[in-house]
């Protein structure tokens, strides 16, 4: 028992042994995190403006960006140094601009765009980084604005154009992200 605890307090000990620097003391060579004027990729805590875990020079887990006032402007993961997970951007104001998803380093599923004024600006699907299926587009009045299909990240069939008020404008067809015709209605 006695030696159960000396090994449990070692442990706990060591996680306080680890490195922290400011992210301004960091520098990206060839994806990976170094401090300044050394040769060994960095592990350890970012701090500062952008904060998060390295090790062995990659990001590892949750990274907050911050601007010179303290605003969040993103929060990113990590593992293993390439982007995972839910990605959030945000405005000056606080507003959430854009919620993606990452998958092995390519963005994946359904992304999400707004306007500052925190109507939808967009959605859409992601599909191993490219762009699939439908797509909305909106006015920051919430007025639907253009739909479209993609297919391998091409544009693919018809394209929905409507005006401010939502009534159709123009249709336009696509095949292999070239336009080989229009509608008028």
């Amino acid at each position: 028992m006695k030696y159960l605890l000396i090994i449990c307090s070692l442990l706990l000990t060591s996680v306080s042994w680890s490195k922290s620097i400011d992210s301004k003391d960091l520098e990206d060579t060839d994806g990976l995190l170094y401090e300044k004027f050394t040769n060994e990729p960095f592990t350890g805590n970012s701090t500062g403006l952008k904060q998060g875990k390295v090790k062995d020079g990659k990001k590892d887990g949750e990274w907050l960006y911050y601007s010179e006032n303290g605003q969040l402007n993103w929060k990113e993961n990590y593992k293993d140094g390439k982007k995972e997970g839910e990605h959030l951007y945000y405005y000056e104001s606080g507003q959430l601009m854009f919620k993606v998803n990452f998958k092995d380093g390519k963005v994946e599923d359904e992304v999400l765009s707004y306007h500052e004024n925190g109507q939808l600006n967009w959605k859409g699907n992601y599909k191993d980084g490219k762009k699939e299926g439908r797509w909305l587009y909106y006015n920051d009045n919430g007025s639907l604005r253009n739909e479209i299909n993609y297919k391998n990240n091409k544009r693919e069939g018809k394209l929905f154009i409507y005006n401010r008020n939502g009534g159709l404008y123009k249709t336009e067809i696509y095949k292999d992200d070239k336009l080989v015709g229009t509608i008028d209605p």
